[in-house]
């Protein structure tokens, strides 16, 4: 039985069980009144239960989600591949999957850069994925072979911060505009190094179901939230 059938059944007992506990408060057990026209007199309790169903639903989703992240802690927070950006001796570990065609990790960037320079006590590591659009897998490529020069956090940033639509071209201009080796850049992309780095980031993510980016993990919790504000008062919390 699959957990959704679990709930149902839990959401029906739980149904009968008000309807019944009615039935006895209003006649005893040698009441007439059928269990149909008490819920029908006392829709409350259907609202009730759906709410507590609702609720049981929430809970078993937050605690599957929360072992997804127990048991593999350590690839979320030790991969040796993963780009830092910060102080990479930070005590509070701050993990961001993303892709570099994401809006909504675009509007998360100028937040996680305020984060990163009142926060030195904070390493964030990020993993690229790359779905989100074609150019997405050039870019995080990209990116990583930066990376392989020592400057993946001047690219990442750099293309956050690029104006206009991204494509392979603008991608090439932003690392050529940091001074790389333009041709160990090239050959670094292209690299199994890199396509293994890559690969690893969309397992791990298929294993704690990153359904959407960005995705945030503060010290072993998702962090819902693309808001300053609320990602500084997690942060707060922890300190």
């Amino acid at each position: 039985m699959n957990k959704n059938g679990s709930l149902y059944i839990s959401l029906v007992a739980l149904v009968a069980s008000i309807a019944a506990l009615a039935l006895s408060l209003r006649g005893g057990s040698n009441s007439t009144v059928s269990v149909e026209e008490t819920l029908k007199n006392n829709p409350k309790l259907v609202v009730e239960a759906m709410q507590n169903y609702e609720q049981i639903a929430r809970e078993e989703a937050l605690a599957s989600a929360q072992k997804m992240l127990d048991d593999n802690i350590d690839a979320i927070n030790n991969d040796p591949n993963t780009p830092v950006i910060g102080n990479p001796d930070g005590e509070i570990v701050l993990v961001e999957f993303f892709d570099f065609s994401c809006g909504y990790c675009h509007r998360l960037y100028p937040a996680l850069k305020n984060i990163i320079a009142k926060n030195p006590n904070v390493k964030v590591l990020v993993k690229s994925l790359s779905f989100v659009s074609p150019v997405s897998g050039y870019a995080a490529k990209a990116a990583l072979a930066a990376g392989e020069q020592g400057k993946y956090a001047e690219m990442y940033m750099a293309l956050f911060e690029a104006k206009g639509p991204m494509t392979e071209e603008s991608v090439d201009a932003a690392a050529q505009s940091l001074g790389l080796d333009m041709a160990k850049y090239k050959e670094d992309m292209n690299s199994a190094k890199i396509n293994n780095i890559m690969a690893s980031f969309s397992e791990l993510a298929g294993k704690i179901q990153v359904n959407g980016v960005p995705t945030m993990i503060l010290n072993g919790k998702l962090l819902q939230t693309i808001d300053e504000n609320e990602i500084q008062r997690r942060i707060n919390e922890l300190d």
